[in-house]
């Protein structure tokens, strides 16, 4: 070969070498964005959602790489204070995350990619005794929606009311002691909070309360409501499989938890879902302390397949929430297609201040 030939030969080699150099780790290019590994802290209700294997590959395309680490919503601020190696927070609900957001020093407004109501869960047998007793009522039309009055439950709570003074609680032995719902531990998890403020809410009639002294008129009912509990679990997804274990008449719940088992062509037996008629909705709160963690919440929240997998989690996508009801429409157990838009009454969160006041007066202490 002739020189020039042979050193033109060299030139292009060279530059090919340089050019693969230049390719990013892990793909061609191609392939998608490197990928950035972010970390985080989530509320246990998300962990399935972040395992699923289709989660985490549609992520990779958005090049993300996610480690969440699953905790109580409600204690997760005081885990958060300490940022080395978070990305991000995500509670269940607006109130941690706001307080998140605080100790992080971070002005931008967080996202909320999706929502879910609460609800309570239980037994159909269950549901038509409290429904003679004029505490539940169901629609038989086409929505065939349960709905639990709250106004009858306070009412029950504040005279001691038994399941046996309820004509045709005899008929299920099941149903004895007290008539009361199984909660979290509202001092540690963002549902228990959130099932404080609901009763509380309404105990003011229909007021949030908003200082001492409506803690203080509240005080009463919420400690009952606790202390006929006796020990509680620290986060959601615990007494949610204890219900499925037998464990549990009337159990507050995310309805992201009961609807994920139908979309996941698991058993849900003789489940009902029953909706407060006054509600209350989990906000599920991405605080972004980093790029890595914005961009994880703007995948949430703007990327229609990420969307889709939200909804079959059980979710509803804040863009897109039909996304929710297309996928559960024809399934039982029945939910209910809009609460948004079909009458439920909504109740409003307290501020950060009173509602751990209220935390605190429904574990039986003195709000500071």
């Amino acid at each position: 070969m002739k020189r020039g030939a042979l050193g033109a030969v060299l030139i292009l080699a060279l530059l090919g070498w340089v050019a693969y150099a230049l390719i990013p780790e892990g793909g061609t290019g191609g392939s998608g964005p490197a990928t950035v590994t972010v970390t985080g802290l989530i509320g246990s209700e998300k962990r399935n959602f972040f395992e699923d294997p289709n989660v985490k590959a549609e992520l990779k395309k958005k090049g993300l790489e996610v480690r969440a680490d699953p905790t109580g919503s409600w204690t997760m601020s005081e885990q958060a204070k300490s940022t080395q190696g978070l990305d991000f927070a995500f509670p269940a609900s607006a109130a941690p995350a706001r307080e998140i957001q605080q100790n992080w020093g971070l002005k931008d407004s967080p996202l909320v990619p999706f929502y879910s109501p609460l609800v309570i869960v239980t037994y159909k047998s269950v549901a038509e005794v409290l429904k003679q007793n004029q505490l539940a009522d169901h629609d038989d039309g086409p929505k065939g929606v349960w709905t639990f009055k709250m106004d009858k439950y306070v009412a029950a709570l504040n005279s001691g009311q038994k399941w046996n003074d309820l004509p045709g609680a005899d008929k299920h032995p099941e149903l004895a002691g007290p008539l009361f719902v199984s909660t979290t531990d509202p001092e540690t998890s963002s549902s228990g909070a959130m099932y404080v403020a609901l009763l509380s809410y309404i105990a003011n009639n229909d007021q949030v309360v908003q200082d001492d002294a409506g803690v203080n008129a509240v005080r009463k009912l919420l400690a009952t409501a606790n202390n006929v509990q006796g020990m509680q679990k620290i986060s959601s997804d615990e007494p949610f499989r204890d219900f499925f274990a037998g464990v549990g008449t009337l159990v507050f719940a995310y309805e992201s938890q009961a609807a994920a088992l139908p979309l996941q062509g698991k058993d849900t037996r003789d489940m009902v879902v029953m909706y407060p008629d006054t509600t209350i909705q989990s906000d599920h709160t991405l605080v972004a302390r980093t790029d890595g963690g914005r961009k994880l919440a703007d995948a949430l929240q703007n990327d229609p397949v990420l969307r889709e997998l939200e909804a079959r989690y059980g979710f509803r996508p804040q863009a897109d929430p039909e996304a929710f009801w297309k996928q559960l429409n024809g399934k039982s157990p029945q939910f209910a297609p809009d609460l948004r838009n079909s009458g439920f009454k909504q109740a409003t969160l307290p501020s950060l201040d009173n509602l751990t006041k209220l935390t605190t007066a429904a574990k039986g202490g003195i709000p500071k």
